[in-house]
């Protein structure tokens, strides 16, 4: 059985939890959507000094080289591109990660807005009964993020903030970025080694 997914990525700070998530969903055979928005480009510019081309196929080669995925595995959408099938009920995968997920992308996906793909795709998985995760990297919070938030967990979607935990005694921002991966991995059913879960440790 194909396995699909879908990734979007926004423009909130966490450009690295994105590419990890990425490289581990390849890694794990998946066919993944990936829809980018153009501010989270901007991210990736200031944060990992990559610069993603503009056209859809054009990023989509970047990515597949980037991970050495097999031809067809990353598939990237326009922001309008209104008949790719994650906009569509009847063809949309079942999962969809938003990471990292901006504030401003968590109110329109509360709000039902569907002003572009990434937002359209969300609400396909909301009204399809399937799973979606949001994982917002902002602090503090106010009260509207936080009603957002609330509005969006009473019907079903799941909110995993970047935030590392320290038990598993990170060395290094790799660990620390591993560490939410692993966690946003293991909500979707993705067998991953980047963590240990917890009461597993081989420690004596």
């Amino acid at each position: 059985m194909s396995k699909t997914i879908t990734l979007a990525i926004t423009g909130a700070s966490g450009a690295p939890y994105a590419l990890r998530l990425l490289e581990q969903l390849v890694k794990a055979d998946y066919t993944v959507f990936l829809l980018i928005s153009s501010a989270a480009k901007v991210v990736f510019a200031t944060e990992e000094d990559i610069k993603i081309p503009g056209r859809p196929d054009e990023a989509a080669k970047f990515f597949t080289e980037r991970f050495s995925a097999a031809e067809g595995q990353i598939i990237v959408c326009g922001k309008e591109e209104w008949f790719s099938p994650v906009a569509s009920g009847s063809a949309a995968p079942k999962q969809m990660i938003v990471c990292p997920c901006s504030t401003g992308s968590i109110s329109s996906i509360a709000m039902g807005s569907c002003d572009n793909l990434i937002e359209r795709a969300a609400d396909v998985v909301i009204k399809e009964r399937g799973q979606l995760i949001l994982v917002p990297r902002e602090m503090p919070f106010s009260t509207i993020h936080l009603e957002n938030m609330l509005k969006l967990s009473q019907m079903g979607v799941t909110i995993m903030p970047a935030a590392p935990g320290f038990y598993h005694q990170p060395q290094s921002i790799s660990d620390l970025i591993d560490f939410v991966v692993a966690r946003i991995l293991d909500h979707v059913g993705v067998d991953q080694s980047l963590v240990e879960r917890w009461g597993y440790s081989n420690k004596e």
